[in-house]
C-alpha cells in the first residue's frame, strides 16, 4: 500500500509511472493514498489526496465497494475534476461534535478550466444574442449591485438581494437563458467555460449524524456537503441519508447543492429530509428553519430525474428541494415532499411524472409553468409564494394530474395560492399567472356529498382588486378548464371574495 508522507502541512503525493501496466486511464483508488474504510479512521485527508492525484493525471476515481470511509471533522474539501465511481461505498459524516468548519464544503466538483475576462457594456430584458464571440461556450454571471430584488417580506424579512442571473453565452454570440432584467450597468460579471464532456458522479451512501449546534436566534447554516461548481455534471445513484438527530440542531444548506453553473442532472438520487427546528428570525418572532437536502442557485438547465425520499406526508421533516435564481427546470418521475422556488426561475418550470409531498409545488418566477401526468398532495396545487410577491409572469398550465388537499372542514382550500395585497414593495413588479389552463385534473376532495364546494381557485389576492394601491397586484386574464373533476362531486368556487370572480374570467367551471 503508498501512503502519501505529511510534511509541513504539505502532502507529497506518490510517484506513478505513466508506463504502469494498468494504463493512464485505471482509476486512482483512495486506499494508495492511505484510505483505511474502517468507518473509523479518518480517511478524508487520503481522499482529498487521491483527487488531488487524479486531477493531475486526469484519471478517474473508483472506491472500494466494500469500504466505509469515515470524513473526519477537519476543515478539508476533496476537489473532484474527474469522473468518480463510489458505487456501493459507505462515508461517514460526523457533525455531532468538533467540526473545524462547518461551512466547509467536503466535496467539491470543479472544472479545470480557467475563468475568462469578458465584458458587456448593457443588456435588455429577454436579449438573445451578444456581439461577442467566445472561444468556447461560456456560463456568464451579471450583476447589477445598484438595484435590489426579491424583497421579503413576512418573518424572514430583508432589504432583498442584489439584481443578478446566469446565462449561457455561446461561440456564435447567442444567448440560451434569455435575460430576465435590464442591465444600464454592470457591477459585477464572471465568465467561466462550459466543459464539453460530462463529468458523472456515481452511486454512493453518504450517512450524516446530524449537527447539534445550539444558537436561539438567527441562522447557522452547514454545509458539509457535496458542492457542484462545475457545468454539465451529472449525479446518478448517490444516497443520503441524516441519523442522530436531537431537540436541537441548525440547517444544512442542501447535500447536493449545485451553484453558478450550467447543465446539471440529478438522476436516481436518494436523499432523506432533516427535521424541523425554530429559531428567531429577523422580524423578532419565531420561524422554521430548513434544511433542503437538494439545493441549487445560479442555474441555467438544472433536471432532476427519478430522484426519491422516505416519508413526503411527515409534517415534522422539511421540503426537499429548494431553488434560487434559476432558468429552466426540470422533474421528471420523482417522489418529493417539496420542490420550492425562492428567489425566481424563468425559462420554464416543469414537474412531470412526479409526486409532491405535503409541502407541495411553490413558484416565483416568469416563463412557462407546467404540472402534467402528476399527483400533489398539498394545501396548495400550486403555492405562489407570498413572501416574495406570489408572483408569476407567465402562464401555468395543468394537465392529466390529481391533486389531493387535505380534507377540508368549513373553511375554503385554494388551489392556487396567491396572495398579495399591494402594500410591500418586492423589487419588481408582481403579477398572477397571465393564463391558467386546466386540462384533465382530479381534486380528491372527499366521498360524493351535497352543499357548496370548499375549494376554490384562488385564495387572497386582494392587491389586485384595486389598482390605486401603492404596489398592485395583476391578475389573471383568463382561465380556462377542460375535464376537471372532484371526488365530492361539488363544482370549485373561483374565489371565497366574490370580488375575485368579478376581476378574474374563468370558463369552463
Amino acid at each position: 500500500m503508498l501512503r502519501p508522507a505529511l510534511i509541513l502541512g504539505w502532502i507529497l503525493l506518490p510517484c506513478f509511472s505513466s508506463a504502469s501496466p494498468s494504463g493512464a486511464e485505471s482509476p486512482v483508488t483512495y486506499e494508495q493514498f492511505g484510505a483505511v474504510g474502517d468507518g473509523l479512521t479518518d480517511d478524508l485527508p487520503a481522499i482529498v489526496a487521491a483527487h488531488a492525484f487524479a486531477n493531475e493525471q486526469r484519471r478517474p476515481v473508483r472506491s472500494s465497494p466494500a469500504a466505509t470511509y469515515h470524513l473526519g471533522r477537519q476543515a478539508l474539501t476533496a476537489v473532484i475534476q474527474t469522473s468518480t465511481d463510489w458505487n456501493t461505498s459507505r462515508f461517514i459524516i460526523d457533525d455531532s461534535q468538533g467540526v473545524e468548519d462547518n461551512n466547509r464544503s467536503l466535496f467539491e466538483v470543479q472544472s479545470q478550466l480557467e475563468p475568462v475576462p469578458l465584458t458587456i457594456e448593457r443588456l435588455t430584458v429577454g436579449q438573445k444574442r451578444l456581439d461577442t464571440r467566445p472561444a468556447t461556450d461560456l456560463l456568464v454571471l451579471v450583476e447589477d449591485d445598484n438595484q435590489r430584488r426579491f424583497i421579503r417580506r413576512g418573518l424572514n424579512v430583508n432589504s432583498g438581494t442584489a439584481q443578478k442571473e446566469v446565462f449561457i453565452l455561446r461561440r456564435d454570440g447567442t444567448i440560451e437563458g434569455a435575460i430576465e432584467w435590464n442591465y444600464e450597468t454592470i457591477t459585477r460579471i464572471e465568465a467561466q467555460p462550459i466543459d464539453p464532456e460530462p463529468l458523472v458522479l456515481r452511486g454512493g451512501f453518504f450517512i450524516n449524524i446530524a449537527n447539534r449546534m445550539v444558537h436561539a436566534v438567527g441562522y447557522k447554516y452547514w454545509s458539509r456537503n457535496l458542492l457542484i461548481s462545475r457545468s454539465n455534471t451529472v449525479v446518478d445513484g448517490l444516497s443520503y441519508e441524516v441519523v442522530g438527530q436531537t431537540d436541537v440542531g441548525h440547517p444544512y444548506r442542501g447535500f447536493l447543492s449545485a451553484q453558478q453553473v450550467a447543465n446539471i442532472t440529478l438522476r436516481n438520487c436518494r436523499i432523506s429530509p432533516h427535521k424541523v427546528y425554530k429559531t428567531i428570525g429577523r422580524a423578532g418572532l419565531p420561524v422554521s428553519m430548513g434544511t433542503y437536502g437538494y439545493s441549487a442557485g445560479l442555474v441555467v438547465n438544472f433536471t432532476m430525474q427519478g430522484c426519491r425520499m422516505g416519508d413526503i406526508h411527515n409534517t415534522e421533516l422539511w421540503g426537499i428541494a429548494g431553488t434560487n435564481f434559476m432558468k429552466n427546470l426540470l422533474v421528471e418521475d420523482c417522489v418529493l415532499s417539496r420542490m420550492d422556488v425562492h428567489m425566481g426561475v424563468s425559462g420554464f418550470y416543469i414537474i412531470r411524472r412526479s409526486t409532491l409531498g405535503h409541502m407541495g409545488i411553490n413558484a416565483i418566477g416568469r416563463g412557462r409553468l407546467i404540472v402534467e401526468d402528476s399527483t400533489v398532495h398539498s394545501q396548495r396545487l400550486i403555492k405562489f409564494r407570498n413572501d416574495y410577491g406570489a408572483t408569476w409572469d407567465g402562464d401555468v398550465l395543468v394537465r392529466n394530474s390529481r391533486w389531493v388537499p387535505p380534507r377540508p372542514d368549513s373553511s375554503p382550500v385554494a388551489m392556487f395560492g396567491v396572495q398579495n395585497d399591494g402594500t410591500h414593495d418586492f423589487g419588481y413588479d408582481s403579477s398572477m399567472p397571465a393564463t391558467i389552463r386546466i386540462e384533465g385534473l382530479i381534486i380528491d376532495d372527499g366521498p360524493a356529498r351535497e352543499g357548496t364546494s370548499n375549494i376554490v381557485l384562488f385564495d387572497d389576492p386582494s392587491g389586485a382588486l384595486d389598482t390605486t394601491l401603492p404596489f398592485p397586484y395583476r391578475p389573471t386574464e383568463r382561465v380556462e378548464i377542460r375535464d376537471l373533476k372532484t371526488t365530492s362531486g361539488l363544482t370549485p368556487r373561483v374565489s371565497a371574495d366574490p370580488a375575485v370572480a368579478k376581476v378574474i374570467p374563468v370558463s369552463g367551471l
